[in-house]
């Protein structure tokens, strides 16, 4: 948990905090705009290998750069991460109240101290076998009770939510593409649902191939999203669910708002809100 003095060290620039909510408020405007359900729509801001003070000014804007036309920007809450080394880095010194997004390929030996580690993971949303989503079982059970037994010798300990997985669909047929084959998703999310209790089924997600994203127009949209659509329901009737139940988490910075349309849940967008991305080597993934 962050305490004071890690929170006291996180300084943003001004100029740079100015930036980041004036790109964050052109991003929501875009999914407004492209929202013709109604329906509400998360937005997850891909903070990997940028610093923690960047996450801080999306979170708790303050007054020293909250730009004069945007006087009441919303904190952001939500925030993806790619590697499980820089998101405990970063998850101890933010705020609880941020909800972390793990949206990287995910190991298998490394999906235990994932939801172990880190409370206020919200959510994993590349579960593409059984094994990763009953390593992240134990990993959440652990966790579980570890706090429990903390409240019984007198502590203050939270209560933890179960967490939230999506099952990732490949639904380009890429071979390098992460993600179950569609025929597998839901005996994928049926173990999820029956032998997970520490783990909630969030729906489904995928990333599109990158010709299909950039074909996307209003009159030619993705046929990922079509095809990740089609699996939910499918999915949804399998399980005797509501289709509504398992969201849709679809669409990057370069064709979400084309995923909107067709029903995503949930984008994930990055340089377009923090800017192009250091090489990993020379990320500052701390301060």
């Amino acid at each position: 948990m962050a305490s004071e003095d890690d929170m006291n060290k996180l300084v943003v620039d001004p100029n740079r905090g100015r930036t980041l909510i004036e790109n964050i408020h052109g991003i929501l405007k875009r999914i407004d705009n492209a929202n013709r359900s109604g329906g509400k729509v998360r937005l997850i801001a891909v903070s990997k290998l940028h610093p923690a003070t960047d996450i801080l000014a999306l979170h708790k804007p303050q007054p020293s750069f909250i730009p004069q036309d945007i006087p009441h920007p919303p904190a952001q809450l939500h925030f993806g991460e790619n590697y499980l080394q820089e998101l405990e880095a970063k998850a101890a010194l933010l705020p609880r109240s941020i909800h972390w997004h793990f949206i990287g390929a995910l190991q298998s030996n490394k999906c235990k101290a994932l939801a172990q580690k880190i409370p206020n993971l919200y959510s994993v949303s590349s579960v593409d076998t059984a094994k990763k989503a009953d390593e992240l079982e134990k990993g959440r059970d652990a966790l579980a009770k570890s706090l429990e037994e903390r409240r019984q010798n007198g502590e203050e300990a939270e209560d933890v939510e179960r967490l939230r997985v999506m099952v990732q669909v490949n639904t380009s047929g890429e071979a390098e593409k992460s993600g179950c084959e569609p025929q597998d998703a839901t005996d994928l999310a049926k173990h999820v649902m029956e032998k997970c209790p520490h783990l909630k089924l969030g729906g489904l997600m995928t990333i599109g191939a990158i010709a299909r994203s950039q074909a996307t127009t209003e009159e030619n949209e993705n046929e990922d999203f079509i095809k990740l659509k089609e699996v939910r329901d499918k999915v949804a009737g399998d399980l005797g669910v509501e289709q509504e139940s398992l969201e849709l988490s679809m669409g990057m910075s370069a064709d979400f708002e084309s995923a909107i349309r067709l029903g995503s849940n949930e984008v994930r967008v990055g340089s377009d809100i923090f800017g192009q991305r250091p090489p990993r080597k020379e990320a500052k993934r701390g301060i």
